[in-house]
């Protein structure tokens, strides 16, 4: 049975990944804002890639004609992490009794409201790996080859089947994923990584390459990625020796050209999710006992960068 979906947004990340799967011909409607639904209808879903470029009509709706739809079997939500509250608001007429909402925001902040909002066992696990922005002309652009999605469920879900039929429709569409069993690990893998990417290349203000070809860098990187690592174990799930490894790699890299998506933002002097990366690992740390005192140095950082700007 096909899947229906309901992508929220169709920015890099709700773009892309709703995009290939509408491309395969899977149920996709987009809900955005009028400007991008009008722009949808003239131009069509524009995609720019290393991994092939596309070119769409796709289906959308807007929040104020949402209700008038029947529930949708899957929400895939691909927010910024710091517009959870309105994204709520935009689905909540989608959202029925058998309904899944899949949330692949960064970090782990979001899930406590989306449970409150939608109950746990309508809240699945997910998580995505994508460099994607949206350009100048409405076009999706994808940066680099990845494009991952991996979701699973949590504990106290409900096994609908509706991640086995998002499954299928991903492989139908060439869409790289992965179906995770233990899906807590999996995030914590993710957040770990990209707590520590986000803390050293926001607070050095370079990349992974510039931080550890100076003394002590490559230090710097290994270490903080060490303090995520220790929060990841308080929070009961310790992080397997190989997949510690190739993080360990990607954050040492010589050379890397590599920044988190937070730095590209921070510099444009855009809103950066500081809370619900860095500072949500550094809360966690503190209510453990932890002492993490390069998260720390990078959570001070990024307050007064979001004091300026505000």
């Amino acid at each position: 049975m096909a899947v229906r979906i309901l992508v929220l947004g169709a920015g890099g990340t709700g773009g892309y990944f709703g995009g290939r799967l509408a491309q395969a011909g899977a149920d996709v409607t987009f809900l955005v804002r009028p400007a991008r639904a009008a722009l949808l209808r003239e131009r069509g879903l524009r995609i720019r890639s290393p991994l092939g470029d596309a070119g769409l009509a796709v289906a959308t709706v807007v929040a104020e004609e949402v209700a008038m739809l029947p529930p949708f079997d899957l929400v895939l939500l691909s927010c910024k992490a710091y517009d959870l509250d309105s994204a709520m608001d935009a689905i909540a007429g989608a959202v029925g009794d058998r309904t899944g909402v899949l949330p692949i925001l960064n970090g782990l902040l979001h899930y406590p409201a989306l449970d409150a909002r939608f109950g746990r066992e309508r809240v699945l696990g997910g998580l995505c790996f994508i460099s994607a922005v949206l350009g100048a002309d409405g076009e999706v652009q994808h940066l680099g080859r990845p494009a991952s999605i991996t979701f699973g469920l949590r504990e106290g879900n409900a096994d609908t089947g509706v991640l086995a039929r998002l499954a299928d429709a991903c492989a139908a569409a060439g869409v790289d994923h992965h179906h995770a069993a233990d899906i807590g690990q999996a995030q914590w893998t993710k957040f770990s990584f990209l707590a520590a990417l986000a803390a050293g290349t926001c607070l050095m203000r370079g990349s992974v390459g510039a931080i550890v070809a100076g003394e002590g860098g490559e230090a710097f990187m290994a270490a903080l990625h060490e303090e995520c690592l220790v929060v990841a174990a308080a929070e009961g799930h310790p992080l397997p020796a190989d997949e510690v490894a190739i993080a360990h790699g990607h954050l040492t890299r010589a050379g890397s050209p590599v920044t988190a998506s937070m730095l590209r933002d921070l510099e444009a002097g855009r809103r950066v999710e500081a809370l619900q990366i860095v500072g949500d690992m550094v809360h966690r740390a503190h209510a453990a006992g932890l002492e993490v005192p390069r998260l720390q140095a990078a959570w001070a950082h990024l307050q007064v960068y979001e004091a300026a700007t505000r």
